[in-house]
């Protein structure tokens, strides 16, 4: 709310989708980089020095990306050229905080790439910080992961990470039945990230002790790990159990959507992700991870030899799409699945993350079919998004009213 006059930016006439719900024919108002006022058609600030009509157009956070590995053709551990054309990449699907995702690769790789992503997240606002998914993982679950680079975690080799990351270390996947593991967890803490549960072999108890040290995320939950028995829950049963978040990569791929629907129905619980490489926006083709050879054949990446889902060409706005074409969930609870749920996470939602008074005002704009066409990150307007690009998702009938196809035209519901 505002006091009824302002000169700020406003955004208006358009369905704003706010933590309390949708409002029909809401307005938001800007200063600068933060949301200054929200409300409703009743109570419309007057005088604004500038006025957009959003034309009765969905008006979304922008999506908060945990797990990123590249797109539109570049691999972010190529060059901090690539990195940086990967993030504006996905920038144009809504996304407009992400980290930036490295696979298990030589120590001395690594140091590097993170050494890019803290330069990069100096200068580029989108980039929140980096998430290391190796190089201490399982090697009975390494899926995609380079076998030859995994390793037990040691203290020393984690400081030398930590260093090289100069303080934009964020988060951490980790494999708890390994040796050190446990501690390993503390050590993520003390160096101000989120240790995560991924690439695992590990039984019920091992993912509660890791969950007792402060693990507070599961990665890629049902990908990348022991399936789920009803005799040994696993690292699955352990998350659920402690209501931890839970990244699910919703790409029709990796999982059902029903277990999207599972994973929602714990407010909070569904943190939405890509887990996007190289190839997403691309179309088919052969392409690399972590120096494995990687096949991507009608929007499925596999390795070429063993067949192991290799990431995916997923993009946040295709994720919240399916949660809502696909898995039922309200426009809401999709949104807060692609934004507060993931700031939530990284310890960031009083900065980002949702539509509320003094938020950075990070937005995204979407038509009738929830395709992306504005997307505004910290009060500037980017670069206009790609039109239906090819690869981000197989809802074929674009053709066909949104209306026709179940998405609710009101309420958040």
């Amino acid at each position: 709310m505002t006091d009824g006059s302002t000169k700020a930016t406003l955004l208006h006439s358009g369905r704003i989708v706010t933590p309390g719900g949708v409002l029909d024919d809401g307005w938001v108002t800007i200063d600068g980089s933060r949301i200054t006022g929200v409300g409703g058609r009743s109570d419309t600030p007057r005088n604004p020095a500038h006025a957009v009509d959003l034309g009765g157009r969905w008006l979304l956070p922008g999506f908060v990306d945990l797990h990123m590995h590249g797109g539109g053709g570049n691999d972010v551990t190529a060059s901090p050229d690539a990195m940086a054309a990967a993030v504006a990449f996905h920038r144009r699907h809504g996304t407009t905080r992400t980290l930036v995702s490295l696979v298990a690769a030589p120590l001395a790789d690594l140091e590097r790439q993170l050494g890019w992503i803290a330069d990069l997240a100096t200068a580029d606002e989108q980039v929140v910080g980096a998430h290391l998914e190796g190089p201490f993982l399982a090697e009975a679950r390494c899926g995609a992961q380079n076998p030859q680079y995994l390793r037990h975690p040691e203290p020393g080799e984690f400081a030398r990470l930590a260093a090289a990351a100069r303080g934009r270390l964020r988060s951490v996947t980790l494999a708890p039945e390994l040796p050190g593991a446990l501690d390993l967890v503390l050590d993520v803490l003390a160096a101000g990230a989120v240790a995560a549960i991924g690439h695992t072999d590990a039984t019920y108890a091992q993912a509660q002790a890791a969950i007792a040290r402060g693990a507070t995320l599961a990665t890629h939950l049902f990908n990348g790990m022991r399936p789920m028995h009803h005799r040994e829950p696993g690292v699955v049963g352990a998350a659920l159990a402690a209501d931890l978040a839970c990244e699910v990569i919703n790409d029709g791929i990796h999982v059902h959507p029903a277990i999207t629907t599972m994973v929602a129905r714990s407010p909070g619980r569904l943190v939405l992700v890509t887990d996007a490489i190289d190839a997403a926006g691309m179309g088919d083709g052969d392409v690399q991870l972590g120096g494995q050879p990687v096949v991507v054949r009608d929007g499925q990446a596999r390795l070429a030899d063993s067949g192991s889902l290799a990431g995916s060409t997923l993009t946040m706005d295709a994720a919240v799409r399916r949660a809502v074409l696909e898995s039922g969930l309200s426009i809401g609870a999709a949104s807060a699945a692609a934004s507060a749920n993931p700031a939530r996470v990284l310890g960031q939602g009083a900065k980002f993350g949702a539509i509320a008074l003094g938020l950075d005002a990070d937005l995204v704009v979407l038509d009738d079919r929830l395709a992306v066409e504005e997307v505004l990150l910290a009060g500037q307007w980017q670069d206009r998004p790609e039109r239906n690009p090819v690869g981000t998702d197989k809802l074929a009938d674009w053709s066909r009213p949104l209306t026709e196809r179940a998405l609710p035209s009101r309420s958040d519901m």
